[in-house]
């Protein structure tokens, strides 16, 4: 606990001095465009059990511009990150993984993600918000993916402006785009399964995964 509080009371220049995150290799990141890409894997995405997530969306800037989004979909188990680009076909493969109660996904910031998709005619099931599981650190308000990197694993974790409000609906992404995408997606389930393994995941997340790990228990 003594380490703890002391990670928890790091500067943002503390944070910044810390080693590099080390995101997945390039290889390992998957985009995915069409719905044949998607076939290919639909095996293994339905094999997993937790999935790191988070989605990208083009930025609005016009007061009353609604968006259009999720433009990205990003999912990441430990040896790979899917990025999905979002189109009708592919939206109507993902629903069934969105939906199912049995798989997790976890990440940060997903209340919009749930009205996203709620727009788009999918209802989201088995969402892991981690960003109020820090209260053992000291932080009774929500906590980014950023400061969660440094207080579990002593990393600097890059969250660059300008990549993140960049266009998310372009044809071709960049590789910074890439790059930025996966890790989101990469250092959730990372954190999640730390927090997970360490029994610092509050209460109420910790009943709400017990339930679906019994009912996963149930229908096998």
């Amino acid at each position: 606990m003594e380490m703890q509080q002391a990670t928890a009371l790091l500067s943002k220049e503390q944070i910044r001095a810390l080693p590099a995150f080390q995101n997945l290799s390039a290889e390992n990141i998957l985009v995915i465009q069409t719905l044949e890409q998607c076939m290919a894997i639909q095996t293994e995405l339905h094999a997993v059990a937790v999935f790191g997530f988070d989605t990208e969306s083009k930025p609005t800037f016009k007061v009353g511009e609604k968006s259009t989004g999720p433009h990205l979909i990003q999912l990441s188990t430990h040896e790979k990150a899917y990025l999905f680009q979002v189109k009708p076909d592919i939206l109507n493969f993902l629903k069934p993984i969105l939906e199912n109660e049995y798989q997790l996904k976890v990440g940060f910031g997903l209340k919009n993600d749930v009205s996203s998709f709620r727009h788009k005619g999918i209802e989201p099931k088995s969402l892991i918000e981690l960003s109020k599981s820090f209260s053992s650190f000291g932080y009774n308000a929500q906590v980014g993916v950023q400061t969660a990197i440094a207080l579990l694993f002593q990393r600097y974790f890059v969250k660059s402006k300008k990549i993140s409000t960049s266009n998310w609906s372009v044809k071709q992404l960049s590789p910074q785009q890439i790059n930025y995408a996966a890790a989101d997606a990469y250092a959730a389930l990372l954190i999640y399964q730390h927090l997970y393994h360490q029994q610092l995941l509050p209460p109420q997340i910790r009943q709400q995964i017990a339930r679906i790990l019994q009912g996963s228990a149930d229908k096998a």
